[in-house]
């Protein structure tokens, strides 16, 4: 069966964005240092960083986000947004947005379609399995959404990016989750993140 996984940069304190998110501030207060690293993987010294990022997600076959990484609005819809990433998202392959809100999909350029899903996260995995084939399917975040499927024992695989800094408070990732064992499969130590991936026992 289809692989299902995530990956997250995440605090040493458990937070994947920092309090009061905004438009301008998607990550919230703080919460800056999650992604630096992501963007400094051509320094010297950051091989390992730039190699596990291109292999996450050389092979996915699609993703699941929730409406909150999609864009900041509530309620209907603003259909003159088609996220944060321009015309040319970084996915390239179709993603399955969880919403209240109906929408007909978004097609952009380089392979990616945004298709609204407001039946559940079990639809929407049963929709990017089909859409996936034999490829993984990443539920690509947020926090909420992650949580939503670490609750409901539908993730394979998680994949956390510690970054050595503590948030306080914001968005946590594993806040009201039932107690369910981890199985640590690799460690990847950088100068400013270290890689942790886990298997999830079923």
């Amino acid at each position: 069966m289809t692989t299902v996984t995530a990956n997250l940069a995440i605090s040493l304190d458990g937070f994947t964005a920092g309090p009061d998110q905004t438009f301008e501030n998607p990550f919230g207060t703080g919460a800056s240092a999650l992604t630096e690293w992501m963007f400094e993987t051509d320094r010297p010294g950051r091989e390992q960083d730039k190699k596990l990022l291109a292999e996450i997600h050389a092979d996915t076959g699609a993703h699941i986000m929730g409406r909150n990484m999609f864009g900041p609005s509530r309620g209907d819809w603003d259909l003159d947004w088609t996220g944060w990433w321009g015309p040319n998202p970084p996915y390239h392959c179709p993603v399955f947005v969880l919403t209240h809100h109906e929408r007909a999909p978004i097609t952009m350029e380089g392979g990616t379609t945004f298709t609204f899903v407001t039946d559940g996260i079990e639809s929407a995995l049963d929709q990017a399995r089909a859409a996936a084939g034999d490829k993984p399917v990443e539920i690509a975040g947020g926090a909420a959404t992650v949580r939503q499927y670490l609750a409901a024992d539908l993730l394979d695989e998680l994949v956390l990016h510690l970054v050595p800094v503590l948030l306080g408070r914001g968005e946590s990732l594993f806040r009201g989750l039932p107690a369910h064992p981890l199985e640590l499969a690799e460690t990847i130590p950088s100068e400013t993140v270290t890689h942790l991936r886990y298997r999830i026992p079923h």
